[in-house]
């Protein structure tokens, strides 16, 4: 499986010591120059799973950095161009600019979903509850509640 992922659900993961949830999941995980930049001021080495790619096409990039970030923008154009199973993405603007751009998109919740679900994780609240208390990860209490059902934890 082909995964790109923006800067949030790595950092977030990465805050809480869980990186390697991504690369049990998928094995490696692409990422632009953007995220890299973004991802490098706070965690100046990155994960050897981490593959950054540069992006080719800078026309689409300039259409959609109007619309989202930099890491965003790139990261899309991307996930387009090495033809991405998923987009890693949390943030809504970037989630929607995603799937009008056709992508197939997971956030950082369904990642966690996946991992309880080949036994990497015991609790998706857990680990919720530690990237909401100790990581940069906010989410609102009705997806919770979506979440944690899905994971059978209601």
């Amino acid at each position: 499986m082909i995964v790109v992922s923006d800067t949030s659900a790595i950092t977030s993961l990465l805050q809480i010591g869980r990186g390697a949830l991504l690369s049990q999941i998928y094995g490696e995980v692409f990422i632009p120059k953007a995220v890299q930049r973004e991802l490098q001021v706070i965690h100046p080495s990155l994960p050897e799973f981490i593959r950054v790619q540069s992006i080719t096409n800078h026309d689409d990039y300039e259409r959609l950095v109007i619309m989202v970030d930099e890491g965003e923008a790139e990261a899309i154009v991307l996930a387009k161009e090495i033809q991405a199973d998923e987009l890693l993405i949390d943030e809504a603007d970037g989630r929607r600019v995603a799937l009008e751009e056709g992508l197939s998109i997971v956030g950082l919740l369904g990642v966690l979903l996946e991992a309880k679900k080949h036994g990497f994780i015991a609790s998706v609240r857990q680990v919720t509850n530690e990237l909401e208390s100790t990581a940069t990860f906010h989410v609102g209490d009705a997806v919770k509640e979506i979440i944690f059902r899905a994971a059978g934890e209601l």
